[in-house]
This record gives structure tokens, sequence and C-alpha cells, in this order.
């Protein structure tokens, strides 16, 4: 077993806030939001009209439209982003050993809206109407698959599904296979297309969503007072992890360096975050150590601040148990202020916001936050980004079902 350094050589995403790396970092250091009114669907008959829907999405700048027809929205997404991301890292496929680089693309729901698409078939015209792609389509491994096929790798090809920290644990299980070495690059991430009419129908069922319809722009507001719920959004998240050395070899531009992860469980709740954020903290304290860093070396937080009740209080005693008498050491943020919550691409999307704000020294804001809840009272980076001098800093995420992921990167 080797113990090497893991680079972050690509990176490539699909939100609504844009598909250009530099586009959506300036969107996202300005403060602006990428929450509408869905248009997909009629929303008349449910309660919440608003999400993070990504309308201009054309999968024929990526892909032959006719081979795009036999992919889900969640695999196209994710297939958009990894091409993104391998020409963000300069890398030539043609010189790339295929047998030592790999896919791991994570999801939390997989091809929902071929589901709902070939069940309508079924119901109204039978079963010998549901389309031979339905499988194809549906499965979660669809967008690792995919991904593995157009570029011809023979790696590791595995998907992660754990809710909304299924990105974040892709990642780290991507970040074990480099370091182990077992592989030499690994094409990671996660991809979400969830904001379907079941999609949004079953969150509005667990009452988790934001209502606040007449003003799409400030319904997330992570750590605010008066927040009611989070934004259902989807997109794509794509980071090309590398050996250092092996990325040093060709020249590669290094965004930033993975430097530690840690994953952990509740053990409490299918839906809920612990109270105290137990298995948080413990997840925090891990991707710490494991990073070989102390705690007080920590100078940025992505938040995983869903804009819910109990997670953005849930979180900030995590952290505040973690970090103790440092708290006024570092900032944090809740990025899904900007882009509402694409649960399990969240985390993939949130490394790359991570990532960017150590390459160029600026913590992005907590947009929205205007009246903060006296139980959350660290520093959110409220409405407006600021420069800082950042060399370490995690990214959170903790899905349903008690998952929780930490990741750790650092400043090149």
């Amino acid at each position: 077993m080797t113990d090497r350094r893991v680079a972050i050589t690509g990176m490539g995403l699909v939100t609504a806030l844009g598909e250009s790396i530099d586009v959506f970092w300036e969107n996202i250091v300005a403060g602006k939001n990428g929450i509408k009114t869905i248009e997909s669907f009629d929303t008349s008959k449910y309660p919440v009209h608003i999400g993070g829907e990504i309308m201009d999405f054309d999968p024929g700048n990526y892909i032959d439209k006719r081979e795009a027809k036999r992919i889900d929205r969640f695999a196209l997404f994710a297939l958009a982003s990894a091409i993104s991301a391998v020409k963000n890292s300069g890398l030539d496929m043609d010189s790339v050993d295929l047998d030592r680089a790999g896919v791991i693309i994570g999801s939390g729901i997989g091809g929902l809206g071929e589901i709902e698409k070939e069940h309508t078939k079924l119901i109204n015209r039978g079963p010998d109407r549901v389309s031979p792609f339905c499988v194809p389509k549906l499965m979660v491994n669809a967008a690792s698959a995919n991904v593995s096929i157009y570029f011809k790798l023979r790696g590791v090809n595995t998907s992660v599904v754990t809710a909304c920290a299924s990105g974040a644990h892709a990642i780290a299980d991507a970040y074990n296979h480099i370091k182990n070495g077992t592989n030499d690059i690994v094409i990671t991430g996660a991809s979400e297309a969830a904001l379907t009419g079941l999609g949004l129908a079953s969150f509005c069922a667990l009452k988790a969503l934001s209502q606040r319809n007449d003003d799409p722009a400030h319904a997330s507001r992570p750590f605010d007072r008066d927040r009611d719920g989070f934004v259902l959004s989807e997109g794509a998240g794509v980071l090309v992890l590398e050996d250092y050395e092996h990325a040093k070899k060709r020249g590669a531009h290094i965004h930033a360096e993975l430097l530690g992860c840690g994953m952990t469980g509740d053990g409490s709740h299918i839906t809920a975050p612990d109270p105290l954020g137990r298995g948080s903290s413990e997840a925090m304290r891990s991707a710490v150590r494991n990073a070989g860093l102390e705690l007080s070396q920590i100078d940025y937080i992505n938040a995983h601040g869903t804009s819910t009740q109990l997670n953005d209080i849930s979180e900030t005693k995590a952290i505040k148990s973690v970090f103790g008498g440092y708290n006024d050491k570092f900032a944090v943020s809740s990025t899904k202020s900007h882009l509402g919550h694409l649960l399990g691409a969240s985390g993939a999307v949130e490394l790359i916001i991570t990532s960017l704000a150590l390459e160029h020294g600026i913590i992005p804001p907590t947009i929205n936050l205007e009246n903060p809840d006296v139980e959350c009272d660290l520093d959110y980076t409220p409405k407006k980004a600021r420069p800082a001098e950042l060399k370490y800093a995690i990214s959170n995420s903790f899905g349903f079902g008690g998952h929780n992921a930490c990741l750790v990167v650092g400043k090149v």
C-alpha cells in the first residue's frame, strides 16, 4: 500500500448558475441566486412552485443528440460535467493509462424522471409500451457507466448512493483509490435530476421545502431566523482527482489538494439529523485528523447549511463542539443559499466551490442571511463575499439516513 498525495486537476459542473466554472464562480462571488419559478411541469396543485431548475441545458453541446435520448437527465448532467472537468484538467486521454483511470459518481435518487415517464406509459398504454432503455436510464450507476464508456476507462467504476452525502462519499472513495495506489486518475462527483413531479411532491409531503413562492430568490436562507425549508434543485459537479506526482509530471494546473476525509453515521433517525450533531461532529474531527492537520489550522467551512430548522442548528452545534475556542478564527458559509439543495450532487458542487475559495482567496457569502437565528451564532459570511488568506478548508455533507461526510482541501 502506498500513501500518495491527491490533486484536484479538473472541475466541471451543470447548475442553475451556469455550466462554465468561471461564470459559475463569478456568480457565487457576486451573490447571485439561481432559484426561480419551476417551468418544466405544472406546479399549480403543489404548495411549492419554486426550484433550482436548469432551463437551457443542451446535451448536444457535449454528445450526439441521438445518443443523448438514451440517457436520463441526471446521467446527462454527470456526463456533461465530466467532459468539462477533463477539458479543464488538460488531460490528453490518448496518453492516459486507461487501466489506471476510473470513475466514481454518485446520486441520491438517480433516474427519477425516467421512472415517472415509463410508469405513466405502463398505466396508460400497457406493459408492451415500456422502453427497453428504461433500466439503463434509471439505474443510479448509469452516470458512472456512461462516463466510463465515453472515456473508455477501465479502472475503478462504481457508484455511491447515500442521499445528500452521495457526492462527498464518491469523492472520498476516489481519494482513497488514488492515495492507496490502485488508480492514478479518478473522475468523481455526483449528479441529480429529481426536480420532477414526484420528486417535488415527495419533499412537499415531508414538509421539508420552502414555500416562499412569491420571492424565490430569497427562499433559501440558511441560518436565518425566517427560514422555512430548503429549495429543491438539480445539477451535477464532477472533479478530476489525480496522483499529485502524476499531475506535476505532466505540468497540470492543480486547483487544490484533497487532504483527507471523514465519514460517520448518526445512528439516530431516517430523515432528521442528530439534534446534538454527534455524527457530523465526529466526521469533521476524523477528516481533519485524516488530513494530518490541527483543528486550529482550518480557515473556512463550506457548511451543509440546508436552510431547514433542524439542520442549521444541529450543524452549528456540531461545528462549535469540534472547533471550540477556534470559532473566531474561521469563516463559514452555505452556498445552498445561492443554488438551493442539489441533494446527492450538493457535496460535489460544494467541494468545487470550496476549492475555488482557496484558489482565489475569497470566502463565498451566505446570501439571504438577514435575521440570524440566535441559535446559529457563527461567522457565516453574511450577504457579501470577502477576501481572505485561506490555506485549509472543509466541506460538509450530511444526508437522510444519518450519512455524514467531510472533505478537507488545502491550497497549493
